[in-house]
């Protein structure tokens, strides 16, 4: 995938990120969290939005973005402690169109497969899966072990979708941010939210002419 990337980023001149920087402020638009475009993108769609943070969260922004907690915050509708869990989300009775993780560490993937609901995150995702709702996974580990697909199996079999975000290449990406867009698009499809974040599949050689490489109109 690194030489891909690399690749089409040479033939469209577009800048290299250097592989080292990758998880600690790269160069263009790597300078970003899935969680925190994805609430960026809902806010723009109208979506309203409840965010619950983790205890690791400030520490993640401050390694992988340029936003304050205070600034991801500002997205969302409603925000919760993780230690919340007498949350309004921590009941099934309080309707949602369900829940996204992203992203989901191995350690919140443990939990949410074997039902140790310590604190909110995994309550509300408990309560998502119970309830029949869906409950989608960007699960971020790479190389993984069998106890991490063993984990990933069992949340599958309680309902749950493993999405993790694998770049993808088909709709000719010019940027990093097409990349973790398309990521996010096939997230919000899982819902059902329109959207026009990539270009969709329509077939080998069935383009058409003109068409923007990156969107589809809706």
């Amino acid at each position: 995938l690194i030489a891909k990337a690399v690749e089409i980023c040479a033939t469209r001149g577009v800048p290299i990120l250097q592989y080292g920087s990758w998880s600690r402020r790269g160069s263009g638009d790597f300078k970003l969290h899935h969680g925190v475009e994805m609430l960026r993108v809902l806010k723009e769609l109208g979506q309203q939005t409840h965010l619950i943070l983790s205890g690791a969260a400030g520490m993640n922004l401050a390694i992988e973005t340029d936003c304050t907690i205070d600034h991801v915050k500002g997205l969302a509708s409603v925000v919760y402690s993780n230690k919340d869990v007498g949350a309004a989300v921590a009941s099934g009775s309080f309707r949602t169109r369900g829940m996204i993780v992203a992203p989901c560490t191995i350690k919140t993937l443990s939990a949410i497969a074997n039902s140790f609901n310590h604190n909110l995150v995994v309550r509300a995702a408990d309560v998502t899966l119970k309830e029949r709702r869906p409950l989608v996974l960007m699960v971020r580990e790479t190389p993984l072990h069998k106890g991490h697909l063993d984990l990933m199996s069992r949340a599958a079999g309680c309902g749950a979708v493993i999405l993790p975000p694998m770049p993808a290449f088909y709709h000719q990406p010019a940027t990093i941010m097409d990349i973790v867009r398309q990521s996010i698009g096939k997230a919000l499809d899982q819902f059902g939210i329109e959207h026009d974040l990539f270009r969709r599949w329509s077939g080998h050689g069935r383009d058409e002419p003109g068409r923007d490489s990156r969107r589809v109109a809706k």
